[in-house]
């Protein structure tokens, strides 16, 4: 048991780079491997198959795999800051404020530019966790660990009805915003990407500074300041944290649901660990997982594509149900 825990990084590092290989070779056209690499290492290479893995493919790949990492992370830190197993951004308003402020963002031009998708975004993950932290402080100490989720779900569903509602007031102008809001990467460009892949970067490598203390932070404030840790600032750090790598995930490819519950719970099967473990382990599963969702995604009823959101909602609503049942 202990050699196969010991194994589960490069199991999971095996399977991100597997997935990726996937991702790259299938979809509506799809190539060998070989052809794959001819079309990442052929220079100037201007043929079809090149523009297809330079252009659309490999810019798909990364960003499904950095929105992955980043939400999975989310998950663990916010399960580990508010001790409760069903925290994650879908749930707790984050991603339906970040949709939704950037989908205000596209009613004024000057906010219209990619380069303000990440700010925008945050912003709203920003507002979305205020309204629900708002609500669990307005209904008291009662209600235990399911007040927040079901704090999270009334403000969600608020969010996503004013989304709806301002993409029909103008469906000509939102029609290009309708499969980005069901989570999806279709379409996601390498200068988008560009712009908003330091976005995600910067959120992970937060997240690892904050990772190794988050196990301290789980067993109450007293602990942790006797350990000479600050746990205001550490819950700042790690609300920085998600917040940004939310946003980006967002930015990329629109509310994605479930990931940040479904991961790192899943990983939890394999055995005990400490936070940080989990922490680095859901990096590596989260974008292992949603680069092989977004695969499925492109090849499940081609040449029509179902959106990568509806997939992770589709596994990660059991999994809360399973939850919950357990915590009854």
């Amino acid at each position: 048991m202990t050699t196969g825990r010991a194994r589960l990084p490069l199991l999971l590092a095996a399977a991100l780079i597997a997935a990726l290989a996937l991702h790259l070779t299938f979809g509506a056209v799809s190539m060998p491997l070989s052809q794959v690499w001819q079309g990442l290492s052929g220079g100037d290479d201007l043929s079809f198959e090149a523009a297809v893995v330079r252009e659309l493919r490999l810019p798909r790949a990364i960003a499904a795999a950095l929105a992955g990492a980043g939400l999975a992370a989310a998950g663990v830190l916010m399960q580990a800051v508010t001790r409760n197993p069903l925290a994650e951004p879908g749930l707790f308003g984050l991603l339906a404020g970040a949709a939704l402020a950037v989908l205000l963002g596209r009613t004024i031009p000057a906010l219209a530019s990619p380069d303000w998708l990440a700010p925008l975004a945050a912003l709203g993950s920003l507002a979305g966790a205020g309204l629900v932290w708002a609500l669990v402080r307005a209904a008291g100490d009662g209600g235990g660990l399911l007040l927040p989720a079901l704090a999270g779900s009334a403000v969600t569903a608020f969010l996503v009805a004013l989304t709806t509602l301002i993409s029909l007031m103008d469906a000509r102008a939102f029609e290009d915003m309708r499969i980005w809001l069901s989570g999806s990467l279709a379409g996601l460009r390498l200068p988008v990407l560009a712009w908003i892949a330091p976005w995600a970067l910067a959120g992970l490598a937060l997240a690892a500074l904050v990772g190794p203390r988050l196990t301290i932070l789980t067993m109450g404030d007293e602990a942790a300041t006797g350990l000479g840790l600050n746990p205001g600032r550490l819950r700042a750090m790690a609300l920085a944290s998600v917040v940004v790598m939310t946003a980006a995930a967002v930015a990329m490819a629109g509310p994605l649901g479930f990931v940040g519950l479904t991961v790192p719970h899943l990983l939890r099967l394999t055995g005990p660990m400490d936070q940080s473990r989990l922490l680095r382990l859901s990096m590596l599963a989260g974008a292992a997982y949603l680069v092989l969702a977004d695969t499925l995604a492109r090849v499940l009823i081609a040449p029509v594509e179902v959106s990568a959101g509806i997939l992770t909602a589709l596994i990660g609503a059991p999994v809360l149900v399973a939850l919950v049942r357990m915590r009854a």
